[in-house]
């Protein structure tokens, strides 16, 4: 007799199991190994009577217009999905709790239905009374967005069908729940489900849909990691709680550049677009103090200056401190030990508090220079040239390595004012605009001519 192939998976996490067990060792949770039947593979398993079809191919080449977009009017929204909203696309968008998903999507609907899109909005979180309170605060109250509230799977592409909007926005896919799973929602199988049945319907219809997503303690969208491999684009709606900005950054986009940023500011009346992010970050700078530093950087296609700060002070602890916001950390300690053991500059005994300004995250390689004068110049008490943006990547061996985009990092932060850059000297720069090209070798040179020190 053949052997069952039956498998065994968790609920809660969707770990594999080869048999039942009351606990799941992957996440720890009781009570949630079910069984799941492989797919049947019929009495016809060669090249016997139950052929499949075969599948059309074609070549390469095509004379296909690029897919139509429609435009919200918000720039920055229109930017992060590459141009504007594709028909049929899904779009994946996570963030903390309260950041402000909500507001904003709240917000691009208004503004695709004022532009005559028809834009349905389905709240499983929140009753309906509870998102025209937020519309009437943030001015929308008259935006033609038709409002629902529920949480059955069913029901909603019951209710899409016989709409047809051109957009749908579903906040969020772990409150909903499908009948055909038995699980709890929120559960894997339950967000796969939903969100398979979502897309599908996405492409079969034409509509655009939004998904709503919970994130987890570390940052990354809850449920399957399949979920995202579904949908078209996944966006984050990043900021932080003590700070006004918001930044929506893609971290996949199939119809447009990836890693591509909107900054906006939020305030009393909601999410206002901020058209030039570089001034925003740097507007608190005042007179040149130790510890800081401009990092002249690129998200997606666009080029933002940040400020980049430190802070060393002696430590009385067996283990001096690491504190790092919005940057790497273990980029970070990389740098530490390259300072010490390149340069001959040690960092034992002091704790080290590392901040980009804003709220802003920065995970470019291309930052390391900067974190390195930032660390150098609050360590030294020195600060460097106020008028001097940084951008480089530091190797191992303490030398500098060039980075891509070089003269759009210039043209914007010549615009805003700065007359030099330090970079390093392999760095190829066409039309530096008229700005002073400080070029750096490795970091010790970097150490001896800006610091005085070597």
């Amino acid at each position: 007799m053949a052997k069952s192939t039956n498998a065994f998976t968790c609920t809660a996490c969707g770990a594999s199991h080869k048999k039942w067990a009351g606990r799941c060792d992957a996440c720890g949770a009781w009570n949630t190994i079910v069984e799941e039947a492989p797919l049947s593979q019929g009495p016809g398993r060669g090249l016997g009577a139950h052929k499949g079809r075969a599948v059309s191919l074609s070549s390469l080449m095509t004379t296909e217009a690029p897919p139509p977009r429609s435009l919200s009017g918000m720039e920055e929204l229109d930017r992060v999905l590459g141009g504007g909203l594709v028909p049929g696309s899904a779009i994946l968008v996570g963030g903390d709790p309260g950041i402000g998903k909500s507001t904003l999507l709240l917000q691009g609907a208004a503004a695709f239905a004022r532009r005559g899109a028809n834009a349905v909005y389905i709240s499983g979180e929140e009753a309906s009374a509870q998102v025209r309170m937020r519309a009437q605060r943030l001015g929308l109250a008259d935006a033609p967005v038709r409002l629902g509230a529920e949480t059955n799977l069913r029901d909603i592409l019951t209710t899409l069908d016989n709409e047809r909007p051109d957009l749908a926005i579903i906040d969020s896919v772990q409150t909903l729940w499908s009948d055909q799973v038995e699980a709890a929602p929120g559960s894997v199988a339950q967000v796969r489900a939903a969100a398979h049945e979502l897309v599908t319907f996405a492409k079969r219809k034409g509509v655009a849909i939004f998904l709503v997503g919970h994130v987890t303690k570390e940052g990354q969208i809850a449920g399957p990691r399949v979920v995202e491999h579904m949908v078209d684009t996944v966006i984050y709606f990043e900021g932080e709680r003590g700070h006004q900005f918001r930044i929506l950054r893609s971290v996949k986009n199939r119809f447009g550049p990836a890693d591509e940023i909107g900054v906006f500011e939020m305030t009393g009346s909601g999410l206002a677009e901020v058209a030039n992010p570089s001034a925003l970050f740097l507007s608190e700078r005042g007179q040149p103090v130790p510890g800081s530093a401009v990092f002249a950087g690129i998200e997606g296609t666009r080029p933002v200056l940040t400020e980049v700060q430190a802070l060393v002070a002696p430590s009385t602890l067996a283990s001096p401190r690491r504190t790092v916001v919005g940057l790497d950390s273990g980029r970070v300690s990389t740098i530490l030990a390259v300072l010490e053991a390149r340069c001959g500059i040690p960092f034992a005994g002091l704790d080290v508090f590392l901040n980009v300004a804003g709220g802003m995250r920065v995970n470019e390689p291309a930052a390391d220079l900067a974190i390195a004068g930032a660390l150098l110049s609050a360590r030294e008490d020195s600060a460097l040239p106020p008028e001097a943006v940084l951008f480089g990547e530091i190797s191992l061996s303490g030398a500098l390595r060039p980075v891509a985009q070089a003269e759009n990092r210039l043209k914007e932060a010549q615009k805003l004012g700065f007359s030099q850059a330090i970079l390093p000297d392999s760095q190829k720069v066409e039309g530096a605009g008229g700005m002073r090209i400080n070029r750096i070798a490795d970091l010790t040179r970097f150490v001896g001519e800006v610091f005085g020190a070597g």
